[in-house]
C-alpha cells in the first residue's frame, strides 16, 4: 500500500504539471486508487472478478494479429530497402558498361538506351511496390493503436464496474440501512455499468471483424506484390535478352575485324589443298577447258568433274557459323556444304576469300545464282 501511495503521488505531480485543476486531479487520482485497491482485493481472492472468456479470446487474437502485422510491415520495409539497394547496384553496373563501351563498337546507342531503360524500370518497380503494398500495409497497421487503447480503457471500466458492484453489496449488507448511501451507490453502479457495457459492446463487434480482415489484407498485399514483381522481371528479361544479342554481335564484329587485319588467314593443313600455291586464285571454268586444264584442276583441288555441277571447282564444308556483313557475302552455318566457283575477274578476289554457292541451293534450284564470297579459313575441304 505504501508503494501504491508513492505511485499515486507521482501521478498527481505529473497531472499538476499539465495544468489540470485540483478538483479534477483529485477525482482522477481517487479513481486510480480505487482501481488499484480493487485489483489487490481480486488478486487476494477477497473480491470476485467479472470474467468474459469469449472477449478474452478476441483480445488474444487481436494481440496475435497486431504482432503478425508488425512483423509483415517490418519485413516488407526490409524488402523495399533491398530493392532500392539492388537498383543502386544495377545502375552502377549499367553506367560502368556504358562508360567503357567505345563509340565504334556495335550497338553503342542500344547499350546507352538499355542503361536508361533499366534505371527507369527499377524506379517504377520500387514505386509500384510502395503504392500497392507498403501504403496499404501502413494503413492497416494504423488502426491498432487506437483499438489497443480502447481495450485498455475497457479493462479499466470493468474494474470500475466491479468496484461499484462490490461497494453496493457492502452497503446493502450493512446493519444500518442508509438510503442516501444506497441510492448514491446504485447511481454509481448504474453509471459504471453503462460506460463499461458501451465500450464492451463496441469492441465485441469490432474485434472479430478486424480479425477476419487480416485474410483480405494478406491476399491484397501478396497479389499486388506478385503482380508487380512478375511484370518487372518480364520487362527486365527483355532488356537482358537484348543486351545478350548486342554482346553476341559485338563478338562477331571482333572476329571479322581480326580476320580482315590478317591478309593471309591461317589455314589448316586440309585447307591448304584448296590451292597448289599460297595466295593463288582459283581458275575460271573457261581455263579448265584450255590445254593443261587437267593440271590446273588438280592445282585448284578439284575432284572429278563428273561429280560436280558445271563451273564448280570443288566443295568445302563450313566449320563455323559466318554472319554476312555485306550484300555480296555468303552467310553460312556450321555444317553447310558450299560449291566453290571461280571469280569472273580474278583481280576481284581478296586474299583468303572464296566465291561459292550453297549446295542446298543448287540441289533445290539447279542454278548457281545465289553466290557470295566467304572467308576460306571458316571452311574445310570436303
Amino acid at each position: 500500500m505504501a508503494e501504491m501511495g508513492k505511485e499515486t503521488g507521482k501521478e498527481m505531480g505529473k497531472e499538476m504539471g499539465k495544468g489540470v485543476t485540483a478538483g479534477k486531479l483529485a477525482s482522477t487520482m481517487q479513481k486510480r486508487l480505487t482501481r488499484a485497491q480493487e485489483k489487490v482485493m481480486q488478486k487476494l481472492g477477497k473480491a470476485d472478478e467479472t470474467k468474459d472468456t469469449a472477449f478474452e479470446e478476441t483480445v488474444s487474437n487481436f494481440n496475435k494479429q497486431m504482432a503478425e502485422g508488425a512483423r509483415l510491415q517490418r519485413d516488407l520495409r526490409g524488402y523495399m530497402t533491398a530493392v532500392k539497394a539492388m537498383h543502386e547496384a544495377s545502375k552502377r553496373l549499367q553506367d560502368c558498361l556504358a562508360e567503357m563501351y567505345e563509340p565504334d563498337w556495335f550497338g553503342k546507342e542500344e547499350v546507352d538506351s538499355m542503361a536508361e531503360d533499366t534505371d527507369m524500370l527499377w524506379i517504377d518497380f520500387h514505386q509500384k511496390l510502395v503504392d500497392s503494398a507498403l501504403i496499404n500495409m501502413d494503413n492497416y497497421m494504423a488502426q491498432f493503436p487506437d483499438i489497443k487503447n480502447r481495450i485498455s480503457k475497457r479493462d479499466r471500466k470493468l474494474v470500475d464496474f466491479d468496484s461499484a458492484r462490490h461497494h453496493m453489496a457492502s452497503i446493502q449488507k450493512g446493519k444500518k440501512k442508509d438510503e442516501v448511501k444506497i441510492a448514491k451507490a446504485e447511481e454509481e453502479l448504474g453509471r459504471a455499468q453503462k460506460v463499461f457495457e458501451e465500450i464492451n459492446t463496441e469492441l465485441q463487434d469490432e474485434l472479430p471483424t478486424l480479425w477476419d480482415s487480416r485474410v483480405g489484407l494478406y491476399v491484397t498485399t501478396f497479389q499486388s506484390l506478385a503482380g508487380v514483381t512478375e511484370k518487372f522481371h518480364n520487362e527486365m528479361g527483355k532488356l537482358s535478352h537484348n543486351l545478350n544479342d548486342v554482346m553476341g554481335k559485338l563478338e562477331d564484329q571482333r572476329h571479322i575485324k581480326n580476320d580482315s587485319k590478317t591478309k593471309t588467314p591461317a589455314k589448316s593443313e586440309d585447307a591448304a589443298n584448296h590451292s597448289a600455291e599460297s595466295g593463288s586464285i582459283p581458275k575460271s571454268p573457261s581455263k579448265l577447258d584450255a590445254p593443261g586444264a587437267e593440271s590446273n584442276a588438280v592445282a585448284n583441288g578439284s575432284s572429278d568433274s563428273g561429280d560436280l555441277p558445271p563451273g564448280v571447282l570443288y566443295k568445302v564444308k563450313a566449320m563455323h557459323d559466318y554472319a554476312a556483313t555485306d550484300g555480296d557475302e555468303l552467310e553460312m552455318k556450321a555444317g553447310d556444304v558450299v560449291l566453290v566457283l571461280a571469280f569472273d575477274n580474278p583481280d576481284e578476289q581478296d586474299d583468303g576469300w572464296l566465291l561459292g554457292v550453297k549446295e542446298s541451293h543448287w540441289l533445290a534450284n539447279k542454278n548457281l545464282s545465289a553466290r557470295g564470297v566467304f572467308p576460306e579459313n571458316f571452311t574445310q575441304r570436303c
